[in-house]
């Protein structure tokens, strides 16, 4: 699933401060040893605020709020509207994507196979969790 939100950046001293009105997010970016803020991490860093909040409302039963029309959005009642110069944008993320690259917890599963597919296998050292895995994935038409 994609979605875009409304993101509002506002440029301050030596950072961007970044609000997604919709999801209650504050986060802020400033790359270490920059001397400003660069918006190209103000957006990763909205997109993956955004991720891990979908993701977790997912995770727990509850689906993610509807993004606002961008036009909805007032830079002027934002939270750091009296901070600095403040901006909105949309920022899209692909949360099935998002969960692929984050999601990266093995769970343990028991697969039946016949004994001598098995005894095949291991005697050609072959990594049958691994090929499992290519096989899903190939079946799914999904890849990392």
């Amino acid at each position: 699933m994609k979605a875009a939100y409304p993101v509002i950046f506002t440029e301050v001293d030596t950072n961007i401060l970044i609000e997604v009105p919709d999801l209650n997010i504050l986060t802020e970016a400033n790359e270490e040893g920059k001397p400003k803020g660069s918006m190209a991490d103000a957006i990763m860093m909205a997109r993956d605020a955004i991720g891990i909040a979908c993701i977790t409302a997912e995770d727990e039963g509850t689906a993610c709020k509807k993004p606002s029309l961008l036009g909805d959005i007032n830079v002027k009642t934002g939270t750091f509207a009296d901070e600095g110069r403040s901006v909105v944008s949309l920022v899209d993320v692909d949360l099935s994507e998002y969960r692929r690259r984050m999601d990266n917890r093995t769970v343990r599963r028991n697969v039946t196979l016949p004994n001598w597919l098995n005894l095949e296998a291991e005697k050609a050292q072959i990594n049958v969790s691994r090929v499992l895995q290519e096989a899903l994935m190939t079946t799914l038409g999904i890849s990392r």
